[in-house]
């Protein structure tokens, strides 16, 4: 047996007492308040409530985050910050699942529910609280909508900067995620002893982010905010359509918006700070495991969309080449093929319809993939790639930054249809009605990121009066039976291989069955 003297107990003892004090210190909320407590509807997994307040919280000036240093300190000399959150949990805890989903909010604006609740052909738009589908509510989920942004949920520290101008320290948005999640997954109360409502409730953590919130997790893994003490914060990510950009917040702002509010357009190809990093997941995984940490699950998607308009082939390959990167063994990357970086009924200022195809239902599916990888190891399905090719501009694709002298954008190879090849192949790509995920016009913010749809001809003369070059309806499906047949085997397959569930696949095939593409059945014409 190993006989340890006193002097060494008693470093050991003061060893462990400082990294607990460390770590207590790095992620103490000091004060969560609800001011609105409501029923929230009845599910698969009995009662849900949702709980809306704010989370009080401090941070040591010593934090790796620009300006913190220079902020007010309170009278225990640390920084303050609060910010929104809204909580929808089971009214009886032991009904949830166990999982905590963090869902970063997009501007301000709650994205969950659109994420994994959006009903068919009514998709959400970011922001809704509304139960939708109740996917995540059926499956046992708690989630949490934790406010980050300057201007938009968060108050942020400040200091004064040499010409008197008040500047934010834009980077306690990562503190205060970080903090959040942390303290509703391990804490039993706040430090003036209110009980935290989630306690005893979770046993692993998931965030989600879209788009600019997207780039918050992979710049929030980057910068070393998933670990509080020795700690991992986020035990799995699910990351939409972020392409190969990050999150430039690590930065002290003027207001009144966040540094992070925009992105690199057509109109402005070298916007800083969302390029100019590691672009690929490999990259930022490899720094992360450097470090000792242990990387989370992680699940990426793209859609085709965001190759054209966001770059998201450098997240593939890197700064240089065509080749793609080697994917870690944490990391599964999804592309959807025919999708859009957003989906929306109109769009008033583009010139031609919005993109229309519906991913919620791979979302779903790979969320719960996402948890049984994290809570048992299960592997997920295998990554599904679009092939590619280098951008020729037709249609046109946001060229590489200037700074990025050997990057090689590329966009989806397309078949003779115009849809793109390979990926997810959802039931509507499979078998089109018309090209999915096309580029729309004008090179506006909104245009560039909601896609194109051109539907088919619907029969062979009509096809004939337009230089139109793609078959019809028509000569595409002998019936109604066949097309919906056809689209039966694709949802099933997607069911097979893990990337629909049974339920979203009924769904789809019903209203296949009542396409309106397709004269209605006859019938008698009396009753019998």
């Amino acid at each position: 047996m190993l006989h340890l003297n006193r002097p060494i107990v008693s470093f050991l003892l003061c060893l462990l007492s400082l990294i607990a004090v460390t770590r207590s210190a790095s992620a103490e909320v000091t004060k969560i308040e609800f001011t609105s407590k409501q029923p929230y509807g009845t599910f698969r997994t009995g009662d849900y409530v949702i709980w809306q307040g704010m989370i009080h919280g401090d941070l040591a000036p010593q934090e790796a985050i620009p300006g913190i240093d220079k902020a007010a300190r309170n009278e225990r000399g640390r920084v303050d910050y609060a910010a929104k959150i809204i909580l929808m949990m089971p009214a009886a805890l032991r009904a949830g699942n166990g999982a905590l989903l963090v869902d970063v909010p997009n501007r301000g604006r709650v994205y969950a529910e659109a994420l994994y609740n959006s009903p068919r052909n009514a998709p959400f738009l970011s922001g809704t609280l509304e139960q939708g589908t109740g996917f995540l509510q059926d499956h046992g989920f708690a989630i949490a909508e934790v406010h980050w942004e300057l201007g938009q949920g968060a108050e942020l520290p400040s200091f004064a900067d040499s010409d008197g101008k008040t500047r934010y320290v834009e980077g306690v948005g990562f503190a205060i995620v970080r903090d959040a999640a942390d303290f509703l997954a391990h804490a039993a109360t706040d430090a003036g002893g209110t009980p935290n409502p989630l306690k005893g409730a979770i046993s692993r953590v998931l965030a989600s982010g879209k788009s600019q919130d997207g780039r918050f997790l992979k710049t929030f893994l980057l910068n070393g905010f998933n670990m509080v003490g020795n700690r991992r914060v986020f035990d799995g990510m699910h990351v939409f359509v972020s392409a190969a950009g990050l999150l430039p917040i690590l930065q002290t702002g003027l207001g009144p918006k966040s540094s992070g509010e925009e992105a690199p357009t057509f109109a402005n190809p070298d916007f800083p700070g969302v390029n100019d990093g590691p672009l690929t997941i490999g990259e930022i995984t490899a720094k992360v495991a450097a470090r000792g940490e242990v990387p989370p699950k992680m699940m990426l998607v793209n859609s085709t969309t965001d190759y054209y308009s966001l770059r998201a082939s450098l997240g593939r390959t890197g700064a240089s080449g065509t080749a793609d990167q080697p994917l870690p063994a944490n990391v599964r990357m999804y592309d959807v093929a025919g999708g859009s970086h957003v989906v929306v009924l109109k769009a008033p200022t583009c010139t031609q319809s919005p993109g229309r195809l519906d991913w919620a239902p791979l979302s779903r599916a790979l969320l719960l993939h996402l948890d049984d990888w994290v809570s048992r190891n299960a592997e997920p399905p295998a990554s599904e790639l679009m092939p590619l090719d280098t951008a020729s501009g037709d249609p046109p694709a946001l060229r590489a930054p200037t700074a990025l002298s050997a990057a090689v954008i590329q966009v989806p190879k397309r078949d003779q249809d115009g849809n793109a090849l390979g990926g997810v192949r959802l039931p509507d790509i499979a078998v089109p009605t018309g090209t999915n995920g096309g580029q729309n016009q004008p090179q506006t913010f909104t245009c560039m990121l909601v896609g194109s749809f051109s539907p088919f001809a619907a029969t062979k003369a009509e096809r004939e009066r337009t230089p139109d070059t793609r078959p019809s309806i028509e000569e595409r499906y002998r019936t109604r039976d066949d097309y919906v047949n056809r689209i039966r085997i694709a949802a099933q397959d997607l069911v097979t291989r893990g990337l629909m569930l049974p339920e979203d696949a009924a769904v789809i095939v019903q209203e296949a069955a009542s396409s309106k593409l397709f004269a209605p059945a006859p019938a008698n014409d009396a009753p019998r």
